[in-house]
């Protein structure tokens, strides 16, 4: 599956901002997807991820309680709903799938196609 990310910006702290990954390719509905961000300076890491049917999700300390991963399977989009954001979100943010389920979620290695990536940007 490919994926494209987009929904990226400049934003105030507190504010909100939705990011968007749409797939092409084999079946979207197959797949768990995640987002994960990468700062200036530090490793890339999970934000959060959605099984193939949106039922289980999982976040990251950091961002649970502002962020929400959704998905619409019928448009092969899964999005990341981002509130409240802070200075310390700054980031590209990736997309990402996964066959076998959701096992080993928070493993960058265990998803099969990544997206390019969009910036995020949190002024204070």
């Amino acid at each position: 599956v490919q994926l494209q990310a987009f929904g990226g910006g400049l934003v105030q702290a507190g504010g909100s901002l939705r990011l968007s990954c749409a797939a092409s390719g084999r079946t979207f509905s197959a797949y768990a997807m995640a987002w994960f961000r990468q700062a200036p300076g530090k490793e890339r890491e999970f934000v959060a991820v959605s099984t193939w049917s949106g039922g289980i999700t999982y976040y990251a300390d950091s961002v649970k309680g502002r962020f929400t991963i959704s998905r619409d399977n019928a448009k092969n989009t899964v999005y990341l709903q981002m509130n409240n954001l802070k200075p310390e979100d700054t980031a590209v943010y990736y997309c990402a799938a996964k066959t076998g389920g959701i096992a080993y979620y928070t493993v960058q290695t265990a998803y099969n196609s990544w997206g390019q990536g969009t910036q995020v940007t949190v002024s204070s």
